[in-house]
This record gives C-alpha cells, sequence and structure tokens, in this order.
C-alpha cells in the first residue's frame, strides 16, 4: 500500500512539474470555487495563504473585510458535497512574472445579485496562493425576453425653435438646427447652448400671405392675411466623414432670393470653435418659386461617403404640375434625390439618366422625402416620404429608381380631380411599407444601443401627425412588425437620433421645442 502511495505522490509531482503557471494557477481558483459551490471549507483554505484578507461586498457594507479563515468557517453549515445555488466561472486570467490576478463571476439567485471576485495571486515555494480577493456586485441583468421595454422620456433641453435635426459631436456636445431660428451649439450635460457664427443670410422666413398676389394653389386659401415660415428656414446639419480632420459641416436649408421666392440649397463650411467660415454652396435646387411647401432636405453621407440630398417637388396641390409633373422631369431638380462628392462635383459613377438629366441625378419620383438612414448590416439607405392624404412611406434607396410620384401614391391626391397621364414605358420602385393614416415620417435612425437590448437594429421612425413613434422590425428588407410608441405621451416629433453611445434622443415640432431624451424605465 505504501508503495502506491509512493508512486501516486511521485507521478502527482511529475504532473505539477509538467504544467504551465497559467494551468496551475487555474487550478488553484478552481479549488475556490469548488469548495464554495460543494461545501468544502478546507478545499477554500488550501487555495489561500493562511491570514489573507478579503474584502466583500453587502448592502450596507461594499468593503466588508473578513478573514479566509472566518469565510471559510461559513461553508462549513452543510453537509460537505452540498451544491449551493451559486453558478461560478473563471472569466479571465492575467499573469506578471510571480504576481497574477484572476477575475471570477458568481452569480447569486437567490437575492438576485452577480459578484464579481477580484482574486490576486502569488507564487510561492509550494505552489499558488489567494493573497487578497476584493468583491463587487450589482442586479442580475435580466434576460433580453425580461427586458420588456418601458420607454420614457427625459427632457434635456426646452426653449428650442422647432428644431430640425441635430448632430452629435460627442457624446456631449451636439449641433441643431431650429428650423425657425439659428444652428446652435448644445452642451448637454450643462444645457449651455451657442448660435454658430457665420451663417448663409438667404435662409427663408417667414412671410405675410397674401393669397390674391399668387397662382391659385400655391398657398391654402385658409392662412390668407396670415405671416407663416410653413416648411422654410433650417433644415439638416451632417458632419464631415473626417469632421475630426477637416472640420466640416454640412446644411440643408430652404434659401429666398430678392423676389421671396425661395428653393433647397445645400452648403458647407469649416466649423471652428462657435464660427463657420469658407462657406460655400454645394447644390441648388433651382429654379426658385413661390410656396412655402415640400423642400425636403434631408442628407446623409452613404458608405461609400458620397452625400445623397433629398429635394422635395415643392408643389402644395398637384394640379400645379405641368404635364411632365415635376417630379417626374429629369431636367428639373425638384422631387429627386441627388447624389454628389462632398465637394459638390458629380460622381463619375452616377447613373445616366440620359444628356437631358440634371448633374447629380440619384432617383426621381419624390415628393417630400426628410429622412434617410443606413442599415448597418446591410449598408442600404433608407428614406421615409411623405404623402398627402396617407401615402406615407418607407423606401429604400436604390440607383436609377422611380418612386412613382405623383404617377402613383398609396394615399390620396390632395387635388380632388388630379389625374395624371402615366406613360406606358415607365417602371416604378414599390415602397417597402406603407401606413394606412397619416404619419408624416421624418428623420428616422437605426438603434444600436444597449438600453433597449429588443430593440437593437429596429429602426426608429418619428412623425408630425399626431406625434408618432415607430419601431420597425426588419428582415431581408423587409418589414415584419411595426410598434407604434409613447402613445400615451404624443408629441410632434421632428427628428429621432441616436449618440455615440447609443442613447436615444427626440426633437419635437414646437415653437418651444424640446430635446428629449428616451430611457428604458425596465432596464436594472
Amino acid at each position: 500500500m505504501k508503495k502506491v502511495l509512493i508512486i501516486c505522490s511521485i507521478l502527482y509531482g511529475f504532473n505539477l512539474l509538467g504544467q504551465s503557471d497559467h494551468d496551475n494557477i487555474r487550478a488553484t481558483v478552481q479549488k475556490f470555487i469548488t469548495g464554495t459551490v460543494y461545501n468544502y471549507p478546507d478545499t477554500i483554505l488550501s487555495a489561500f495563504n493562511p491570514g489573507t484578507k478579503m474584502f466583500l461586498h453587502s448592502p450596507s457594507n461594499p468593503a466588508w473585510e473578513v478573514s479566509v479563515e472566518e469565510y471559510a468557517s461559513w461553508y462549513g453549515r452543510k453537509a460537505p458535497g452540498t451544491i449551493n445555488n451559486r453558478p461560478s466561472k473563471i472569466i479571465s486570467i492575467e499573469q506578471v512574472l510571480n504576481v497574477a490576478y484572476a477575475r471570477v463571476e458568481v452569480l447569486f439567485p437567490s437575492n438576485g445579485y452577480r459578484y464579481n471576485d477580484l482574486l490576486l495571486l502569488k507564487k510561492f515555494p509550494d505552489g499558488w496562493k489567494i493573497v487578497a480577493k476584493c468583491t463587487s456586485a450589482e442586479p442580475i441583468p435580466k434576460l433580453p425576453e425580461e427586458m420588456v421595454p418601458i420607454p420614457q422620456k427625459e427632457v434635456v433641453l426646452e426653449g428650442l425653435k422647432r428644431p430640425w435635426s441635430m448632430e452629435f459631436i460627442s457624446e456631449t456636445e451636439v449641433l441643431i438646427t431650429e428650423k425657425d431660428g439659428e444652428l446652435v451649439k448644445v452642451d448637454l450635460t450643462s444645457g449651455q447652448r451657442q448660435a454658430i457664427e457665420g451663417l448663409p443670410e438667404d435662409v427663408a422666413r417667414a412671410v405675410l400671405i397674401d393669397s390674391t398676389k399668387f397662382q391659385k394653389g400655391v398657398f391654402p386659401r385658409s392662412v390668407h392675411g396670415k405671416t407663416l415660415s410653413f416648411n422654410a428656414g433650417w433644415f439638416q446639419v451632417l458632419l464631415d466623414p473626417n469632421f475630426k480632420e477637416n472640420s466640416y459641416i454640412y446644411l440643408s436649408y430652404a434659401a429666398e432670393n430678392k423676389k421671396r421666392e425661395s428653393t433647397t440649397k445645400i452648403i458647407r463650411g469649416i466649423l471652428n470653435g462657435d464660427k463657420l467660415s469658407k462657406v460655400e454652396t454645394l447644390f441648388e435646387a433651382a429654379p426658385y418659386s413661390h410656396g412655402l411647401f415640400h423642400y425636403g432636405g434631408g442628407m446623409i453621407f452613404g458608405p461609400d461617403e458620397k452625400l445623397y440630398i433629398t429635394i422635395g417637388e415643392r408643389n402644395f396641390q398637384e394640379y400645379l404640375n405641368p404635364e411632365t409633373p415635376l417630379a417626374q422631369d429629369i431636367s428639373d431638380k425638384r422631387g429627386k434625390v441627388i447624389r454628389i462628392n462632398r465637394d459638390g462635383s458629380i460622381p463619375k459613377d452616377n447613373p445616366d439618366f440620359g444628356s437631358e438629366a440634371i448633374k447629380g441625378l440619384y432617383a426621381t419620383g419624390i415628393r417630400a422625402s426628410q429622412g434617410l438612414a443606413i442599415d448597418p448590416e446591410t449598408q442600404t439607405i433608407w428614406f421615409s416620404e411623405h404623402g398627402t392624404i396617407q401615402g406615407d412611406e418607407l423606401n429604400i434607396l436604390e440607383e436609377g429608381a422611380n418612386y412613382g410620384w405623383p404617377y402613383v401614391t398609396s394615399g390620396k391626391y390632395r387635388s380632388a380631380n388630379y389625374q395624371p397621364s402615366v406613360p406606358d414605358d415607365i417602371e416604378f420602385t414599390d415602397p417597402v411599407y406603407t401606413w394606412d393614416k397619416t404619419i408624416a415620417p421624418t428623420g428616422l435612425a437605426y438603434y444600436d444601443g444597449e438600453e433597449f437590448p429588443l430593440w437593437k437594429g429596429n429602426l426608429l421612425v418619428p412623425g408630425l401627425s399626431k406625434g408618432s413613434l415607430w419601431r420597425m422590425v426588419i428582415k431581408d428588407e423587409q418589414i415584419i412588425s411595426a410598434e407604434e410608441l409613447l402613445i400615451n405621451d404624443r408629441v410632434r416629433l421632428r427628428k429621432v437620433a441616436v449618440s455615440p453611445r447609443g442613447q436615444i434622443y427626440l426633437l419635437t415640432d414646437e415653437e418651444n421645442g424640446k430635446l428629449i431624451k428616451l430611457v428604458n424605465g425596465n432596464r436594472n
């Protein structure tokens, strides 16, 4: 019998000699885990250097100091081998010469906490021993299926003049365009805001409407004698893909001439502090015309770093269209999607619409599109489209596509007797999704944050009509479900944006416009 024990001891010694330090460190940590899971006090003690101090965590004392001997005695209250419900695992081990540290995760479902043990180990002549233990605790995160989202609003800022868009310079600093105000830089931590100087002075503003001076249908009859801006003002602000290196920002807005006719204009300039310099016009959707409707003004840099721009059709009434409607006329800039380089030049790989087509033309048949977003998985560009009476759409942007307006619509025309003559040789691109009620969808965004785990990869679509906010679940470029959010707390929403760290922000379309942060009331 003695010969067997001696041989086993020799073999065990050879085995230890054959193990790496990392293997021995892991074996020591595993001794500690085994002792706590199966109630073996001696096994716990064998993993520690005698007299080791532990700093445990309790609700009343996050640095509760005990000795390893006292700690091990707690595991002698049950019969050896009794399993405790405390699943444990080694997360990581790092070694620096004769010192190492390990991280162990321990779950206590009985009290709903997850403990993180940081163990410091040192190599002694007889092997590796734990010489210190420090513990932190946090509630066990809920599983995604338990995380039923409860979106709640937190007002971050108010007093904005009908905000239209926002762009994050960092997590705490943003640029916000006010349709009826200015371009402002906002510190989200302090709430301080600063107007950006150096903007163009040709932005279209409110006008006193004398309907007798305009062609019938340019303005609604009901607004005669009122001073209104309707859709005019500052639209989207966008950072250059290389903003950190070149400081360029891009702006879309309604520009007006001396006759107070207006159109959509795209500019860029260098932002230095609170001032814009070297401002240049990249695109101007001439001709200028009277009326303050449907400018478009949505912008996005695609995966190819080209600038995509939506230009609205501009007509309030459909019967104002010529025989070939503006959105279908390739020689007219209105009612189109434009694709240009960052300096305003035309990409060589743009689709060819023929010699009569305007420069930069990418897609036709657009009525009034404002929001664009890129699917992070497929890199496709989605855009929202305003209908008239219903007819609101979500579309995927395709090269050379014709989205049909005003030849086809899923809604109704504002002009009751309008019946355009549709050519036989035109192929239209159908919308991916339409609503059966008016939503007035605006500045949309894909969500990729942690606040709402079940929303990851979903498209968020705000709306002006009835204060809609929609969560669209997409699979294979099709909407497979649509959920309307915040139905008991409605306010006109112009824009949804996601911060660099995945926080959701909303801009409200009000005279006292608000910047709202959306938080999850059901998150630990």
